[in-house]
């Protein structure tokens, strides 16, 4: 059971796992507290995904996995107690393993009471874990998976070793690999004053394993543990349970130190008495019966040398050789060692979020904020990937301010404001809106572009387009309103077509929307050009005028409905004004009046079959009973 989710560990764990072929995966469980119950994170168990369990607690994730032994706490030393001190009371859990350093000395000693009260073992605080070897790693103990091939621990070897150092540990899993059949189970107990477990634990905890022929200590200068070890081996007689020991302190060099002052790399890593040092305590083993080199540098031979007499003695038969399991290529590693090519799942062609900073059509967003670009570039960079002239984007501008909004009555308006009262959040109260924007509120704009395009670029008169357009059965998409008329004009539509004629090259397209609302208004004084119409007609004045795009271009970005993007954008700040004014009046839940409905029902009907009494058919058809009729909109529906 892995506390405190940490997913490149997690998958280490399970690539050694699958180097060595074991058959289910170490990793049973996640705790990450305050998650619901019912969640899983992915991993990789060699070419396999697994959904590995997520649980809030460790009470639950321990009662759901029962058979797992042992939980790696990847807590911060600030709360690494508690979630520790909660699994050592998990009756399941028999190993807890605390990674972080810092964890204060008191909170340790609670810890170490509490595992010995309870028969539990811990490893850490400040620990890499340790390593069984073709069974189990703890997070990043042994390095890479390539390291840990290389140094044969994807399959069991015959030596236990045991080390307060992560780094040094994973050094001498090389030395034991070059020197002996390898390692059995490593584990380094971390160099806090007080670790969880300490080396002579260890020590006796191996010299009980059948399968460890040899154990090799790589002890520190500092406290007093080492001396365990030395009574171990007086007791049997300079063997532990009939097993011969390798041992070295480290830190001889603190002689030429202040040794009380100065502090060799861990906490605990400081001598204080001369009984402390790295001398008196080698010297103690070697009398003891270890073997114990003259420096660090001949380790490697000692190591070496006690192995090989184990061996021609016949007191042990070496472990078996076997290469380890081929393990799955990360496609994302292999693609940065330039080992495979893959096909991209999505272009991107307007923007590159890769390096220091976003790039929008390829001008970094630093030099748009320092130049002073106008929202109305910035679109032309995101939608037509180039900049337009001056007089382009302000009307781009224009647009966005005057199709902002139309009040709280169009469709949009008011789904939005019903979808606020209903207490939806801005996001989908807006949706809410946007989804009634269609050929009837505000669609039509690329609709009413193309056909305008279409028909004047073939030179149809504006009276055979209206009439052809009625033969199929199609609406003039752009003209027309429910309020407008010829006598009460839309100020918008006036003050987009006269920008556009002070200020655009050309307005040959919106020339033909008012030929075609002149035929129109012959029919009905509110067949007039629309905002729609309007913003659609010079959007292709502004495209062609532009210089920047053929004809083609042109008809492709209508097609795409670009135009249809402007009215969406613009009137989305209509739409989330009115979400925020309906929650900041706290508004409430809307229902519609049913004065305002008309309730139209029909005959009632009866299953095929039913027979009614004469009386009850009376009632119902009889000719006392009154026609039935449609009720009026002001008259309020019976009960």
């Amino acid at each position: 059971i892995v506390f405190n989710y940490k997913k490149q560990p997690i998958q280490r764990m399970l690539d050694f796992d699958f180097v060595c072929e074991r058959g289910t995966p170490s990793v049973a469980a996640i705790v990450t507290p305050g998650a619901s119950t019912g969640g899983f994170q992915k991993a990789f168990f060699g070419r396999s995904e697994l959904a590995i369990p997520v649980w809030p607690s460790i009470e639950l994730a321990a009662a759901a996995h029962s058979t797992a032994r042992v939980l790696i706490n990847f807590a911060s030393f600030r709360s690494a107690f508690e979630s520790s001190l909660a699994a050592l009371h998990a009756p399941s859990i028999e190993t807890v393993v605390i990674i972080a350093e810092g964890v204060p000395e008191s909170d340790t000693k609670i810890l170490i009471a509490t595992a010995r009260r309870l028969g539990k073992l811990i490893i850490g605080p400040a620990t890499v874990g340790g390593v069984a070897a073709g069974a189990f790693r703890i997070g990043d103990a042994g390095g890479t998976i390539e390291n840990m091939v290389n140094c044969k621990l994807h399959r069991r070897g015959s030596v236990g070793f045991v080390s307060k150092s992560g780094g040094l540990s994973n050094e001498m899993y090389n030395v034991l690999s070059r020197t002996t059949d390898g390692l059995y189970e490593g584990v380094a107990v971390g160099g806090d004053v007080y670790p969880g477990s300490t080396l002579s634990e260890h020590v006796a905890r191996f010299a009980k394993i059948p399968e460890i022929s040899m154990i090799v200590v790589l002890g520190e200068l500092g406290g007093s543990d080492e001396y365990a070890i030395v009574d171990q081996l007086r007791s049997g007689g300079g063997r532990i349970n009939g097993k011969p020991v390798v041992a070295w302190v480290t830190g001889t060099c603190a002689k030429w130190f202040n040794s009380a002052e100065v502090q060799f790399g861990h906490a605990g890593a400081k001598s204080g008495a001369s009984d402390e040092s790295a001398e008196a305590k080698n010297a103690a083993l070697a009398q003891a019966g270890a073997a114990v080199p003259a420096s660090f540098d001949q380790l490697e031979e000692t190591i070496s040398s006690v192995y090989g007499g184990l061996v021609s003695s016949g007191a042990h038969k070496p472990v078996g050789d076997r290469p380890a399991r081929k393990m799955p290529q990360d496609v994302s590693a292999a693609k940065r060692r330039g080992d495979v090519r893959v096909a991209t799942n999505v272009v991107c062609t307007i923007s590159d979020d890769r390096g220091e900073e976003p790039r929008y059509a390829g001008v970094p967003i630093s030099e748009i904020i320092a130049d002073n670009y106008t929202i109305g570039e910035v679109i032309c960079l995101l939608w037509f990937k180039t900049l337009l002239p001056a007089w382009a984007t302000r009307f781009i501008e224009l647009v966005l301010v005057t199709a902002a909004d139309h009040g709280p009555c169009v469709s949009g308006a008011h789904n939005t404001i019903v979808a606020a009262r209903a207490g939806r959040d801005l996001g989908a109260s807006l949706c809410s809106g946007l989804l009634t924007i269609g050929p009837r509120f505000g669609g039509a704009v690329d609709a009413a572009a193309i056909n305008f395009k279409r028909a004047c670029d073939t030179n149809q008169s504006a009276a055979d387009f209206v009439e052809s357009m009625k033969r199929k059965g199609q609406r003039v998409e752009g003209i027309g309103h429910r309020i407008k008329t010829a006598e009460n004009r839309d100020k918008r539509v006036q003050l987009l077509s006269e920008y556009a004629a002070q200020h655009f090259p050309g307005i040959r397209y919106l020339k033909y929307a008012q030929d075609v609302e002149q035929y129109t208004l012959q029919k009905a004084s509110n067949l007039v050009l629309n905002i729609d119409g309007c913003i659609g007609a010079l959007f292709v004045d502004m495209l062609s005028g532009c210089g920047q795009f053929n004809d083609g271009e042109v008809m492709e970005m209508l097609k795409l409905g670009a135009l249809n993007g402007v009215f969406i954008l613009s009137r989305s700040i209509g739409l989330i004004g009115h979400a925020l004014d309906q929650r900041r009046m706290k508004q409430p839940l809307y229902r519609h009046p049913t004065d305002d409905v008309l309730y139209a029902e029909c005959e009632r009907p009866f299953r095929q079959g039913d027979r009614m009494e004469d009386t009850d058919e009376k009632e119902i058809t009889g000719p006392d009973r009154p026609p039935k009729r449609a009720r009026s909109a002001t008259e309020p529906p019976s009960d």
